[in-house]
């Protein structure tokens, strides 16, 4: 959806793209990726009890252990005594057992004896499970990156002129980093707020046009000072109206769509005004050496102006392909 019109005489002429990375690059829902158990009890088994306690919650980590229990065909078992005080985590009681579902900040409030080193280090999201006082396991959780997110990154330059991509996310560095380098992104700002972003994205419109792609409501302000902000999907209704346009489906594709429909209309814009402007040159100058009588010269200019026109309506027809990136399946 194009809001501002300008947004398609512009596009084309950006340099620097700049990202926001949840959501944008990456589907913003994350995903179990790494177990590793302390205890000697069955991983499925403590998935289970993880996933039986995890129902009750509504926090983006839960509905990532409860895809993961029914990926691997998990029934789960009833469970008492829920609670999930705040910034604390999740516990529960199951089959005579607490369950205790956090981060291990909080290990040693809890009790938890944790030797140096046990708990892996590195980006991304985690938690730790805790059985009747014991560090029964830990998690790691990924934010994946778009299917198609390596293929629309990687042809911007070639494809679109682009000069520099950027991301400017606010989340934790090492998980920006971990998606940037999938990309091939070496430009990276993490953990900036909203005001921040805006400073980055000014600075940047000072030395090349910009163009950010941001779907969150902390993306608003910079959608508003670069040279073309794009809210991606229809997570808000505050992003969409600060942009100048809204693609409205969750795909890198329809992005590289309207790249190519900016550049299309533009050409075509410039076709009939430049083409325009040349004949009625070529007419003046047939006219001025006497060559082209004034009735035959009207017509001429007549002709000339709905040529133009006739060009300029090709932007109407939708070609049989807007996309030039590859697509991965």
């Amino acid at each position: 959806m194009i809001k501002n019109p300008i947004v398609l005489e512009q596009l084309d002429q950006c340099r620097t793209m700049i990202f926001d990375k949840t959501g944008t690059l990456t589907y913003g829902k994350p995903v179990l990726t790494d177990q590793k158990v302390f205890i000697s009890r069955d991983p499925k088994e403590i998935l289970k009890l993880a996933a039986s306690i995890e129902r009750y919650s509504k926090h983006p980590l839960a509905s990532a252990i409860l895809a993961k229990a029914s990926e691997e065909n998990i029934s789960l078992i009833e469970a008492q005594r829920i609670a999930e005080p705040k910034g604390e985590g999740l516990r529960g009681d199951i089959g005579g057992s607490q369950v205790i579902l956090t981060s291990r900040k909080h290990l040693d409030r809890l009790g938890v004896k944790v030797p140096k080193d046990l708990l892996p280090q590195g980006a991304g999201l985690e938690c730790v499970i805790v059985i009747d006082g014991e560090l029964a396991a830990y998690y790691r959780f990924r934010d994946m990156p778009r299917k198609e997110s390596g293929s629309f990154i990687n042809h911007l330059h070639p494809k679109h002129l682009f000069e520099k991509i950027m991301i400017v996310s606010g989340d934790r560095e090492e998980e920006v980093r971990y998606i940037a380098e999938r990309m091939g992104i070496s430009e990276v700002y993490a953990n900036k707020s909203p005001e921040e972003k805006v400073q980055i994205v000014v600075e940047e419109t000072k030395k090349a046009r910009t163009a950010y792609l941001g779907d969150g409501i902390n993306d608003a302000p910079a959608l508003m000072v670069a040279s073309v902000g794009i809210a991606f999907g229809r997570n808000s209704d505050v992003t969409a109206e600060a942009a100048g346009a809204v693609v409205m489906d969750d795909s890198l594709v329809k992005v590289e769509e309207l790249l190519h429909i900016s550049r299309r209309m533009r050409r075509i814009g410039l076709q009939s005004a430049l083409g325009g402007i040349a004949l009625s040159v070529i007419g003046m100058i047939f006219a001025a050496s006497g060559f082209l009588p004034p009735v035959a010269g009207a017509i001429s200019q007549e002709i000339i102006d709905v040529l133009a026109i006739l060009n300029s309506l090709r932007t109407a027809w939708r070609p049989p392909r807007l996309i030039d990136m590859p697509l991965q399946e």
